[in-house]
């Protein structure tokens, strides 16, 4: 395993739209275990591969917080089959716009059909923060930040926060 830089907006990469995956292979699990490595490390709860330069439809997430490294859940070729009416608001944050935090409404429940590290088929309901982070890696794997759900204003100025902390980190 090894940790990979995660990207900051405003990076192109992370406005593309990720490309399926064709099955899983060694380099599959190599690059699952190096999103999982990267996202606990950072620390965070879910991260999608565009974070880190890869273009593929792949997402990791383990919103058990009492036990990181208990739940690791890798999603290959993700899709959401249902969703439920009800929706929450709750506070997002993304480890590609760091430091920054805004209340985001999504569906309270979803299911997801996906690929396992085996390459087996699988579909599982998803609740609470596990369904909030689906939908977030989801989101990043469609070129779609959850910043995007702001207003303009919020959205531009949040933008330029961004900017400004890469060029401190450029320097140093």
């Amino acid at each position: 395993m090894s940790l990979r830089p995660i990207l900051i907006h405003p990076d192109p990469r992370l406005r593309k739209v990720c490309t399926s995956m064709r099955g899983v292979t060694a380099e599959t699990r190599k690059l699952a275990d190096d999103m999982l490595a990267t996202m606990y490390d950072a620390p965070g709860i879910g991260l999608a591969a565009p974070q880190i330069g890869v273009l593929e439809r792949i997402f990791v997430m383990d919103c058990n917080r009492d036990a990181p490294g208990d739940s690791p859940t890798v999603c290959i070729n993700p899709q959401i089959t249902w969703t439920s009416d009800e929706t929450v608001t709750s506070e997002e944050g993304c480890l590609s716009i760091p430091d920054y935090y805004a209340e985001v409404d999504r569906a309270a429940k979803i299911r997801l059909s996906f690929l396992d590290l085996d390459g087996k088929p699988q579909e599982q309901e998803f609740d609470g923060q596990w369904a909030i982070c689906a939908q977030h890696e989801l989101d990043h794997l469609d070129g779609k930040l959850f910043i995007d759900y702001l207003g303009a204003v919020r959205r531009q100025m949040v933008t330029q926060k961004m900017k400004k902390l890469k060029r401190e980190r450029a320097r140093g």
